[in-house]
C-alpha cells in the first residue's frame, strides 16, 4: 500500500521509509508540513504517517486541510508530544491513531497494517476468497494451506484485489496505490503482474477478471 511519511527528522523518517519499504509498502517521504499538504491535494495515499512538529506547516494544520477537504485517509500520528491533552487533541483534530516517540519499527507497521485493513472493512490480518488466504502481516498467500511462490508485487497486487474483492480496480488505480514517486511502474507493467498472478491462482477456483476499458476484480468460481 502507498504510504505518505511526513517526518522533518533525518534519521527517524529514513528508518521509517527503509522499515516500511522492506515490508512491501510504497512510501513516499515529505520533511516539512507545506510539502505534505501539497502532496495530499495532488495524489491519493492509502495511508499517511504525520508528525505534528513539522516545520513550515504544522502536523494539525495539515491534518485539519485533509479533513476540511473530506479526505478519509487513515492517518496515523508520531510524535514526542506525549500528554493525554496533546493526544486528545490529535485524535479530535481527526487522527486514526497516535503513536509516542519512541516507538518500536515493528508496532508502527502493525498500526498501519490494522488502519488500512479497518479502512477497507476488514478486521483480521488475514483475508480469505474462497480456498486463497493472504496473510498481510507474513506476506504469504495460500491455497488450501499450500503457499504460492508469488513476487513482491504480485503480493501487493493480490492484496489490493482482495481488500477490494468484487469491485473493478482501474489499471491506474493500481500505479496510484502500489508505486511511490521514485518507482517507474506503467500501467502496461500492471497487466503482466496479473497475467502472472492469474495463472497462479487458477488452481484456487479463484479468477482475476478482466472488464474491458475498466480494470480487474477477483471473483470465485461457481
Amino acid at each position: 500500500m502507498r504510504i505518505l511519511l511526513a517526518e522533518d527528522d533525518p534519521l527517524l523518517g529514513d528508518a521509517i521509509a527503509k522499515h516500511l519499504t522492506h515490508g512491501a509498502h510504497a512510501v513516499d517521504w515529505v520533511r516539512d508540513g507545506a510539502a505534505a499538504d501539497a502532496a495530499l491535494r495532488a495524489q491519493t495515499f492509502d495511508l499517511v504517517v504525520l508528525d505534528l512538529g513539522l516545520p513550515r506547516k504544522s502536523g494539525k494544520d495539515v491534518l485539519k486541510n485533509m479533513r476540511d477537504r473530506a479526505q478519509a485517509t487513515p492517518v496515523l500520528i508520531i510524535t514526542a508530544a506525549d500528554a493525554i491533552a496533546d493526544r486528545v487533541a490529535g485524535l479530535d483534530a481527526g487522527a486514526d491513531d497516535y503513536l509516542t516517540k519512541p516507538f518500536a519499527l515493528a508496532e508502527l507497521e502493525a498500526r498501519i497494517r490494522a488502519l488500512i485493513r479497518r479502512s477497507h472493512g476488514h478486521d483480521r490480518n488475514v483475508l480469505t476468497h474462497g480456498t486463497l488466504t493472504f496473510d498481510t502481516a507474513a506476506r504469504t498467500a495460500t491455497i488450501d494451506g499450500d503457499v504460492v511462490d508469488l513476487s513482491s508485487r504480485e503480493l501487493a497486487v493480490l492484496e489490493l484485489l482482495l481488500l477490494r474483492a468484487g469491485r473493478v480496480i482501474a489499471k491506474e488505480a493500481f500505479v496510484e496505490h502500489l508505486c511511490g514517486w521514485d518507482q517507474d511502474v506503467t500501467a502496461n507493467a500492471i497487466e503482466v503482474y496479473v497475467h502472472r498472478l492469474r495463472r497462479k491462482l487458477e488452481p484456487s477456483g479463484v479468477h482475476v477478471q478482466t472488464v474491458r476499458g475498466l480494470g480487474y476484480y477477483l471473483s470465485k468460481a461457481s
